[in-house]
């Protein structure tokens, strides 16, 4: 099997059709389609059963799925591997961040490394802590930006900034512009972000330092973005906990006020894996990073 057979054989899984998988490919159906059926003939089983107008992995496909990734992921490797002979005139960074990284601290230092460094693709993708963290350890992400607590023997957690949280209400909300206590908190409804992501563990954990026992906050709404919670607190009738970055607009505009209840501080790391070789893109980035510029 080649390299190009098993491209075209994962494109084809994750979309489950032949023609938006060789567009993703940049090449024609037929080309793709040829590839597969070459796969599948040199090995005597199919891969695919038609469902409808698409393909569904049967069980030969599901079985040969993380085997394909696997190698593709070395090859794109090894590939690095010779791009890094050549300095740092040529490459790509695949950059794993949370949300609030992603938005409101990354993009300034993404463009910095690039005018440093024209010819290094930078590659990112915005997900949760958890997911960041998941992305690092299989080797999808060279590196993760995360605002939430990582625990795993085998990724290296690294302070690069400090950030602060706020307590928000909208300027309706019967707490807003009061002097507030713990007490006037308790029985109000809260929407927070997912489980899973940096704001929400760190969110929890400030409560609970304040006071807050386990279960005692009344989350009415998870959302899946600070976008989301902010439109859902101005709403009128919920609070929040989110990063002072996040808000600043929010609070500017007095859509949103903040209530005087002091909350905890709380890091962005730089998240690597402590076994695998870092690219001399992935070790340029960190290093701008640390040197806090």
């Amino acid at each position: 099997m080649t390299l190009e057979q098993l491209r075209v054989f994962v494109a084809v899984a994750e979309r489950q059709h032949v023609t938006r998988a060789a567009a993703a490919l940049n090449m024609t159906q037929s080309t793709a389609s040829a590839a597969l059926a070459a796969l599948e003939s040199r090995h005597g089983t199919r891969l695919f059963d038609r469902v409808g107008r698409g393909l569904a992995l049967n069980d030969a496909g599901r079985t040969l799925l993380p085997y394909a990734r696997e190698v593709l992921l070395a090859a794109n490797r090894a590939e690095e591997a010779l791009s890094d002979l050549a300095g740092l005139r040529r490459g790509t960074l695949r950059i794993g961040a949370s949300q609030t990284v992603a938005s409101y601290w990354l993009p300034q230092r993404m463009v910095r490394f690039s005018e440093m460094h024209p010819l290094i693709d930078l590659a990112l993708e915005v997900q949760n802590t958890s997911q960041v963290a998941a992305a690092v350890l299989s080797g999808e992400a060279d590196l993760g930006l995360v605002e939430g607590p990582v625990r795993s023997p085998e990724l290296e957690v690294t302070p690069i900034a400090t950030d602060s949280l706020a307590l928000v209400a909208a300027v309706s909300h019967p707490l807003a512009g009061r002097d507030v206590g713990l007490d006037d908190l308790r029985g109000e409804r809260w929407v927070m972000r997912e489980v899973g992501s940096g704001t929400r563990q760190v969110a929890e954990e400030s409560l609970k330092r304040l006071g807050f026992a386990p279960g005692e906050i009344r989350i009415a709404l998870e959302l899946p973005s600070n976008e989301a919670v902010i439109s859902a607190v101005r709403t009128g009738g919920l609070l929040t906990v989110l990063s002072e970055v996040t808000v600043a607009a929010a609070l500017a505009t007095g859509a949103l006020v903040r209530l005087p209840i002091e909350l905890s501080t709380r890091s962005f790391s730089l998240v690597t894996h402590c076994e695998r070789q870092q690219s001399q893109a992935a070790q340029a980035f960190a290093r701008m990073l640390l040197a806090g510029t």
